[in-house]
């Protein structure tokens, strides 16, 4: 899976009846270099930090410090949503469902990520509203994945800068009760150990490193997707889980009913899926399994477990393990039940369609970028919710900066007519911003899944 997919590295874990069955790694931690991967290989595990923050809270539960009911402006008074009628009823468990109606809006996250705080992304918070009622509709929220965490600080410690109030909580209640020593919120560490480089396909569906420093941006919204971790650490993890709450000297870590409440149906995903408090139960394939995934630039994993199996496993990878990572949970069912064969065709069919995808969209970009387009571009364009973009040119060769991160660019004449210029960088591409007029002025104009943002040349 790992070679059709490409991918540079990847470490997997496997854990059978509170034992490792395996782990270690394939492949190398950078293209062209030779160091491997090995089961103490960091990578960014992303979204799969949202565990261990429910975890956190679940924690808490067991303290009596606080409830999953328990409104979370009685926790955090400042707390505020763009709506005042869902602020005052969001209560702990909905800041990781889901399940309130509040839209991703991630550009506001990552756009201009160096002028971010964990103050500042609570602060976004109250300027962003609901787009569905709740429970109506499952909407991914890192930033209010991130509130939990930093609630979860606040109540513990206060008086300390949100950021570090949760590093510490984290830390004294789940990394070092769980002997996570490898997992850590440290960028700057993470990167000067034994780590994984991010990689991702380039515009020509070849193999290429990533823009890694936009990996940054989720430093100031961590607890929804900042961590670094090894599968020999996540194994740790998915031990306790499958053990439901007990330490390998069965020592109680967490009560089995806080645990278990992490995995209760908050909202349905599809078909087959619920979403519980950053946990997923699928059910696709006849037997239930808890599982959650994780992507940023250049990293995508997933760690799962069968309770009904005791079996569990982690996959992290430094290139698109979003092809391959669904399929490696397959094939461990179709080798626990001796189920059909199926994931090795599945894998195949996710990185054919995918490059099938990138060679269609490649000859509707024009690289370099069209020269008459680049020359009626503005120098600098603003956004009040993303920030400045600065176009700089050289040569025939155009460059678009977002705060802390860039990306070269190509043209693309749409369907409509109008003009777009797209970011090519690798883990950063795609992005394509329509070119236009407002008011006299020039604009790009940019949207994700629901908004239009609209930058306009700044005087």
């Amino acid at each position: 899976m790992r070679d059709k997919a490409a991918i540079p590295g990847v470490a997997l874990a496997l854990v059978q009846d509170g034992k490792v069955v395996y782990e270690g790694g394939l492949g190398v931690r950078e293209m062209g270099k030779p160091d491997k991967v090995d089961a103490h290989t960091r990578f960014i595990i992303a979204s799969n930090t949202k565990a261990l923050t429910t975890l956190l809270l679940a924690k808490l539960v067991d303290e009596g410090k606080l409830t999953w009911d328990t409104p979370v402006t009685s926790l955090y008074p400042a707390f505020k949503l763009g709506d005042a009628d869902t602020t005052r009823q969001v209560l702990v468990k909905h800041l990781v469902c889901a399940c309130t109606g509040m839209p991703r809006q991630d550009l506001e996250w990552f756009f201009d990520f160096e002028k971010q705080t964990p103050k500042s992304e609570m602060e976004i918070l109250g300027t962003i509203q609901p787009t569905t009622k709740f429970g109506e509709t499952f909407q991914y929220s890192n930033t209010m994945a991130a509130a939990a965490g930093y609630v979860a600080g606040y109540v513990l410690n206060p008086k300390k800068e949100l950021g570090a109030a949760y590093d510490d909580a984290i830390q004294s209640r789940v990394l070092g009760p769980l002997g996570m020593s490898e997992t850590t919120f440290d960028y700057a560490a993470a990167l000067r150990g034994n780590h994984g480089t991010a990689h991702e396909y380039d515009v020509d569906g070849k193999m290429a490193l990533a823009v890694m420093d936009l990996n940054r941006a989720a430093i100031s919204i961590r607890p929804a997707g900042e961590a670094w971790s090894s599968v020999h650490d996540m194994a740790k993890y998915v031990s306790m889980e499958l053990a439901k709450g007990k330490l390998p000297s069965g020592k109680t870590y967490v009560s089995e009913d806080a645990l278990l409440a992490r995995r209760k149906p908050q909202v349905g995903i599809g078909e087959f899926s619920t979403y519980g408090m950053g946990l997923e139960v699928d059910s696709e394939w006849g037997v239930p399994f808890v599982h959650h995934g994780g992507d940023l630039v250049g990293f995508h994993s997933d760690m799962f477990w069968i309770p009904e199996a005791n079996v569990g496993g982690v996959i992290l990878t430094n290139g698109p393990g979003w092809m391959i990572r669904r399929a490696f949970i397959r094939k461990t069912l179709e080798v626990l039940y001796d189920g059909e064969p199926q994931a090795d065709d599945d894998a195949a069919s996710h990185v054919a369609n995918f490059k099938a995808q990138i060679a269609a969209e490649r000859p509707r970009l024009t690289i370099p970028p069209d020269p008459t387009v680049v020359a009626g571009l503005a120098k600098r364009y603003t956004n009040p919710a993303l920030g400045a973009l600065v176009v700089t040119t050289e040569g025939s060769s155009c460059t678009l900066r977002f705060g802390g991160w860039q990306s070269p660019v190509a043209t693309r004449k749409n369907d409509d007519g109008s003009m777009s210029i797209v970011t090519v960088a690798p883990g950063a591409d795609g992005i394509a911003l329509v070119v236009g007029t407002l008011g006299g002025k020039r604009t790009l104009v940019v949207r994700d899944m629901q908004h239009e943002y609209v930058f306009t040349e700044a005087s």
